[in-house]
């Protein structure tokens, strides 16, 4: 490997802000929160969404009322048609 060509490798902590859950990883983000684990300062990055809340890892499916969004849309723009390509006159 070439040196001085690849960015600092820092221990981290990604916390998931709804549960809290973290993983303690290895990554090249920082950020200003530091705190220390088994005497190694780690970074901690807040995370919105991981594994831990993801519907996908937890099996959670969410319904969508689509017939619902279908007449809402027709309600608003039913009477609004596409207007049409004007006619060239020769």
């Amino acid at each position: 490997m070439k040196s001085d060509i690849h960015p600092e490798y820092h221990p981290v902590v990604f916390q998931d802000m709804t549960t809290g859950h973290r993983f303690i990883t290895r990554s090249t983000t920082k950020s200003d929160k530091i705190e220390q684990i088994d005497g190694v300062d780690h970074y901690i990055i807040s995370a919105g969404v991981t594994s831990d809340t993801h519907p996908f890892f937890t099996g959670q499916k969410q319904f969508v009322d689509t017939a619902g969004r279908i007449d809402k849309f027709q309600k608003r723009f039913g009477a609004v048609r596409r207007a049409g390509k004007p006619k060239l006159k020769a």
